[in-house]
């Protein structure tokens, strides 16, 4: 056990949101700062999140004829070179290998587009190949400058990117908006975190990309962290790396292309929006231990209730329960396992033999109840569907109650002032986006909401000409 997680929290959320998160990940185990500059090591405790994302994705997935594969980790230089958009969109964040063996340098990746668009070019002949749908989960190096921010911003990550090529834009359409409403499912069942689906604007989309629509959440501290996104990339990497299918018409066609990722910065979400002055709150749909049970001993009962505990241990198998039966106090136990967010507490004391119950604690709320023994399995499923319930639901409230519609650009520095997330009538121009990230404290454009109204009445929140689309604006990680 670590002195660092005996230590509780020393700094509380709603006063230094800044400092309380890395305390909350290091104490939590959830991943400490590496002996190499910018990197991060994820401990135990959030990499069983990061196993259950990807075993639920990867079933989701392959309900959709996506495949997993992996591809090298090293890309050469002259891949990058072939789509130019797309090489000067990741020139300040790539990471170089001099290779003394070959004649130019290799990348790692910092994704891979290209080096996976090489072998594409060598599979794909016919419309038979076609659609071919493959996923990767790895790591991607981005040679951050600024300082690391546990999940949010380390210069190595861990994520899953799929690439898939189709014979129409139609077609690449739907699948691209498809594997974003996947991510929002995800985001929404399993880490009960609401999300907005939109498009990114042109300045904003991925470099290379016909268009770019994400899913976007809201921190606490009033600053916007994209979840996941969805490219349409349209058939510029299909030209550049010359990948061909012969059509049923016997003539070639250039494919169209999507590429999808999500990364290990959702981890990073969920602790953000969940977590308390206690420590992580884990929605249990996600967790891998849904419960602890804590026997309060003493010597006289000592035996009768480890016994007890044992069994109940074994009947709530399915929720991987732990056992805590080390040599501290019930109430440094409870602090420990509030800090690291199981979602129940089961107390079992000398008392509790007697009535033939347990008490039940949640973490979300910290309430308790008295469940007798023969309700046990009944009552949990109830709380643990009512916890993951709950956090949805207050997090979704959150979200409401910090988004702001506004019409002018006082009211839109005002909003970001207070750390809202701001809806405004936009014109889609470049340069109006410029001058409000300059003039409101760098807030920059999120995403147009898929959801926009039939008609907008409301001209443009910074040049006042006619606006086209309702666009979200704030700070962002």
């Amino acid at each position: 056990m670590s002195k660092q997680s005996k230590q509780g929290l020393t700094v509380k959320k709603d006063e230094n949101f800044s400092e309380w998160y890395p305390e909350l990940i290091q104490k939590a185990e959830f991943a400490d700062y590496s002996s190499v500059k910018g990197c991060m090591i994820i401990r135990p405790n959030a990499y069983s999140i990061w196993e259950k994302i990807q075993n639920y994705f990867n079933q989701r997935i392959e309900k959709l004829n996506v495949k997993n594969a992996y591809f090298p980790l090293f890309i050469p230089e002259s891949f990058f070179k072939k789509e130019s958009e797309h090489a000067q969109g990741f020139k300040p964040e790539v990471a170089w290998i001099e290779n003394k063996e070959e004649s130019e340098r290799l990348a790692i990746r910092p994704t891979s587009e290209t080096i996976i668009y090489d072998s594409y070019s060598k599979w794909i002949r016919s419309h038979r190949d076609l659609p071919l749908r493959l996923n990767q989960w790895g790591n991607v190096v981005r040679w951050e400058t600024k300082a690391t921010r546990l999940f949010l911003r380390t210069r190595e990550f861990l994520w899953q990117e799929g690439h898939c090529i189709y014979e129409t834009k139609e077609e690449c359409d739907k699948e691209t908006l498809i594997y974003l409403k996947e991510y929002k499912k995800l985001c929404e069942d399993l880490l009960a975190i609401p999300v907005i689906m939109g498009k990114k604007t042109e300045k904003e989309k991925f470099a290379g990309a016909l268009y770019t629509t994400s899913i976007e959440s809201f921190m606490p501290d009033g600053k916007a962290l994209q979840m996941a996104t969805s490219h349409n990339l349209g058939q510029g990497f299909a030209k550049a790396f010359n990948i061909k299918y012969l059509g049923k018409d016997e003539k070639e066609h250039y494919p169209w292309q999507n590429s999808w990722g999500l990364s290990t910065r959702t981890i990073g979400a969920l602790a953000m929006i969940h977590g308390d002055d206690q420590g992580i709150v884990l929605p249990p749909n996600i967790a891998y231990n849904k419960i602890v049970i804590v026997p309060i001993l003493f010597d006289k009962d000592k035996e009768k209730i480890l016994k007890k505990a044992n069994e109940i241990k074994i009947k709530l198998k399915k929720y991987n329960p732990i056992l805590d039966i080390r040599d501290y106090s019930p109430g440094w136990k409870f602090n420990e396992w509030e800090l690291k967010g199981i979602p129940i507490r089961i107390e079992l004391g000398p008392k509790d033999m007697q009535k033939k119950q347990v008490t039940l604690v949640r973490r979300d709320t910290r309430k308790k109840e008295f469940v007798k023994f023969s309700n046990l399995s009944k009552d949990i499923d109830k709380m643990l569907k009512d916890i993951q319930k709950n956090l949805f639901n207050n997090a979704s409230k959150f979200l409401e109650l910090n988004t702001i519609y506004v019409k002018n650009m006082d009211d839109l520095k005002r909003a970001i002032k207070n750390k809202k997330l701001v809806k405004a009538p936009f014109c889609l121009n470049t340069k109006c986006e410029d001058k409000i990230k300059d003039e409101a404290d760098g807030a920059k454009s999120i995403n147009i909401p898929l959801d926009q109204p039939k008609s907008i009445k409301d001209n443009c929140v910074y040049c006042n000409t006619k606006a086209k689309v309702i666009c979200l604006f704030a700070k962002s990680y």
